[in-house]
């Protein structure tokens, strides 16, 4: 069957969910369209406005959409949360530069607050486990060795990554990053679970601080 004459559905089932656009995905999870106009216009409607905003909309907001009522942007914020929840676990990760992560952690670009993560490597670089360690005010978060690393020794790491956000949007390391990151190298040293890589995410993408000090780091990507 021509491609393009397949149905979403179809098409998953022929080709696989990675061949579908993002129309075609929501037009799966919305199901059907509305009276004033069919699924695959609704979708785009949707799409548009998704690809508009930097950051996870509220109800309020999906229904203000052109045909979306409650009930399907209730399954679009489902969809939403669950992605946010489950992607990072979905599909193993091998690491080898800092811009593999990204997309894992791209939802932390729209927190308001800062989180502090740690990402668990085995020996071949791939991803064990994300941790979240601390959530913390606007601008600042505070995490001890002992938080990071009591993960880090129970998924039997080989290595860790630190991770971050700034919702300030500025991706600068701050002194505080700094000092963080060489406290937790150290820890790591000892251990013999070394931190190999500490980023740094906002709404203008990611910052290694392995790339920009590479000396404060045992080993690098």
């Amino acid at each position: 069957m021509d491609e393009e004459k397949m149905l979403p559905r179809e098409k998953l089932q022929e080709k696989g969910v990675d061949a579908l656009n993002n129309e075609e995905l929501l037009a799966l999870v919305l199901g059907s369209g509305c009276p004033s106009c069919d699924v695959f216009q609704l979708s785009r409607n949707l799409s548009d406005y998704l690809a508009s905003v930097n950051q996870f909309p509220s109800m309020k907001e999906l229904l203000k959409v052109r045909g979306l009522g409650r009930v399907k942007a209730s399954k679009v914020l489902a969809c939403l949360e669950l992605s946010s929840r489950y992607m990072l676990g979905a599909r193993a990760v091998s690491v080898t530069r800092p811009e593999d992560l990204e997309s894992k952690l791209s939802y932390l670009k729209y927190e308001n607050q800062e989180h502090m993560v740690l990402v668990t490597l085995n020996s071949s670089n791939v991803v064990i486990n994300i941790h979240e360690l601390t959530t913390g005010l606007v601008n600042q978060t505070l995490v001890h060795p002992r938080e990071a690393f009591i993960h880090a020794i129970e998924d039997r790491a080989v290595s860790v990554i630190l991770v971050h956000n700034h919702p300030s949007g500025n991706s600068e390391p701050s002194p505080e990053d700094l000092h963080l990151t060489k406290t937790l190298c150290s820890a790591g040293k000892i251990i013999q679970i070394p931190v190999i890589d500490h980023l740094i995410i906002s709404r203008r993408g990611l910052v290694s601080l392995c790339r920009l000090y590479p000396e404060l780091f045992e080993r690098f990507l």
